[in-house]
């Protein structure tokens, strides 16, 4: 009779001190381990299994809403849909993205920075997709067609760039300083949202009922998952308690797809009830275009800039170093 031998777990004192998480004493993988065993270890409760689970599920349930919305709807010949398109795509991208970086993040240090890499490349560009849609729909009436307004999306651009290029920077500034790589990575997404949200708070401010009580909802999601990822509560705590199932990387996941959810719906119904309205008051054909190829300049952009940094690790010595470091202390 088959057996299937499971990976064995670890403790946070056997493991090489950049792998370890603050308040999780248990549960961790083998920093060295095969692409097998991290695939059977979606299939085991360690403490990254519901972190895989809980963006890889959404990642399809988003997948079905685009190719629900695109078989409803012309798209190709509605370009005022497009904004949106490339939105859900995005929404589609970063769960996934950082589903599989929760998987394989422990086949060696490398693999672990390369991984965290592409996710942090891909919340940015849903970051983007985020202000692509609202520049597209949740723009004040009064703000149509302003400064601030040409420049809005540009702006968000070269946000995403400086958030991709700051977040990957904060995993090797990290390995010294793990405060300052923390700090850093916050920053790199914090600021792109409070820039993306300039509108949307405005609106929020200002108006009230309907679609606004939708937009809500996602901005206390939005600044709770900030929150959690920020404290690390509720493990640190109490410590070991919460190693498999409710510590904050669960709910900070959790927090950020249904919050998501609640965007993608406040989105849509903007962009079906302000139709009129907005293509009048956008009358350039161009721009809704113009928008959704920002989004694959930058898209090209990251790629870019997660290959150097994925190859500073091969030229950088020092790697190997901290690596053996960790382990002979912790030997």
């Amino acid at each position: 009779m088959l057996t299937l031998k499971l990976p064995r777990l670890l403790s946070i004192h056997q493991v090489p001190k950049v792998f370890r998480e603050k308040g999780i004493l248990f549960g961790y993988r083998h920093p060295k381990s095969s692409a097998t065993d991290c695939l059977f270890s979606v299939f085991q409760m360690t403490n990254e299994t519901m972190n895989i689970w809980t963006h890889f599920l959404p990642s399809w349930y988003f997948l079905w809403k685009l190719l629900d919305f695109i078989m409803s709807r012309d798209v190709w010949s509605d370009r005022y849909t497009w904004p949106f398109l490339a939105y859900m795509a995005t929404c589609c991208a970063y769960p996934l993205a950082s589903s599989v970086a929760h998987t394989f993040s422990t086949m060696s240090l490398r693999a672990r920075h390369i991984c965290y890499f592409c996710d942090y490349g891909a919340l940015a560009l849903y970051s983007l997709g985020s202000a692509v849609a609202y520049s597209a729909y949740v723009f004040p009436d009064e703000w149509i067609g302003s400064t601030f307004h040409r420049y809005y999306l540009s702006i968000a651009v070269l946000n995403t760039v400086f958030s991709t290029c700051l977040s990957c920077y904060s995993r090797l500034a990290e390995a010294e300083r793990p405060k300052l790589g923390k700090g850093m990575r916050i920053l790199a997404f914090a600021y792109p949202y409070l820039y993306d949200s300039i509108p949307l708070f405005y609106r929020l401010y200002w108006c009230q009922g309907g679609v606004i009580r939708t937009h809500c909802w996602h901005t206390i999601l939005a600044w709770l998952t900030c929150f959690l990822f920020a404290t690390h509560l509720p493990e640190r705590l109490a410590p070991g308690l919460f190693d498999y199932i409710g510590h904050s990387h669960q709910l900070f996941h959790i927090c950020g797809v249904v919050g998501t959810h609640f965007q993608m719906e406040a989105l849509s119904t903007d962009m079906m009830e302000r139709r009129k309205q907005l293509l009048a008051s956008l009358p350039d054909p161009s721009f809704f275009p113009r928008a959704v190829a920002s989004m694959a300049v930058c898209a090209m952009a990251g790629l870019l800039i997660i290959a150097a940094f994925s190859a500073s690790l091969y030229s950088t010595p020092t790697l190997s170093g901290r690596r053996n470091k960790s382990k002979s202390r912790r030997d």
